[in-house]
């Protein structure tokens, strides 16, 4: 299965530690490698990268880490990657097979998540958010991880930023399909920003949106200086 990275954005909150956040080193090597290298693992074959900010240079690193690996990595030029990420989703929409693990540039995450993910049986139309339930997690950022209410059953009832009532966070992977990419531009149509938490509460409306809980296993959103530091400190 293809993962797909959303890799477009500035990165402000880390300009501190690198000028192009996704090149950003921890324990000496570039966050999205460590991503890529993490979702191989976890056995995702093939890749498709969406770039916009500083696309040559990003780009010029995949190419040559995809013949560095022996692996297969895509790029999609993002034109509106200072908008909504769920534009980053949906510029890649030809490239996609059906069903696809959507991931972030800028988190760390177990593979044996990702192995899970691609183990689930195949639900029509619905897309799965790996969820962590742990809300005492002393790697998240509280200000700014994007909470999740559900129903207990598997659902989501709820998702986004500054939520006051939730059971979980948003880890940043999910087993997705086109439904997502759909519901996305169903938000853009309707005048919304069309960010990926808003794709994802258009297919909760409907229950297509459900959850895989990662129990105790790592993931980290490498979002600022505080939390590279704890990305440095745990790849030592």
């Amino acid at each position: 299965m293809q993962g797909l990275i959303v890799a477009a954005g500035q990165g402000t909150r880390l300009r501190s530690i690198a000028s192009l956040k996704p090149l950003a080193l921890v324990g000496g090597t570039p966050l999205i490698e460590r991503v890529i290298d993490n979702a191989m693992v976890g056995g995702i074959a093939a890749f498709v990268v969406v770039t916009g900010y500083e696309a040559d240079r990003l780009e010029n690193f995949l190419e040559a880490l995809a013949e560095r690996k022996g692996v297969t990595i895509d790029t999609v030029f993002n034109p509106q990657w200072e908008r909504a990420n769920g534009l980053s989703v949906a510029v890649a929409a030809p490239r996609l097979a059906d069903h696809f693990i959507l991931m972030m540039a800028d988190h760390l995450i177990a593979p044996s998540i990702y192995a899970d993910l691609l183990a689930l049986p195949d639900v029509a139309d619905t897309v799965t958010l790996a969820v962590d339930r742990r809300l005492d997690n002393p790697l998240v950022d509280l200000g700014d991880v994007t909470c999740v209410r559900t129903d207990g059953l598997g659902r989501i009832l709820a998702i986004g930023k500054g939520l006051a009532d939730y059971d979980a966070f948003d880890t940043g992977v999910f087993l997705a399909s086109h439904s997502l990419i759909a519901a996305i531009n169903a938000d853009v149509e309707d005048g919304g920003a069309g960010g990926i938490s808003e794709g994802m509460r258009r297919l909760a409306a409907d229950g297509r949106a459900l959850t895989f809980d990662i129990g105790d296993r790592f993931w980290l959103d490498i979002d600022d200086a505080a939390t590279h530091g704890h990305a440095e400190r745990l790849s030592a």
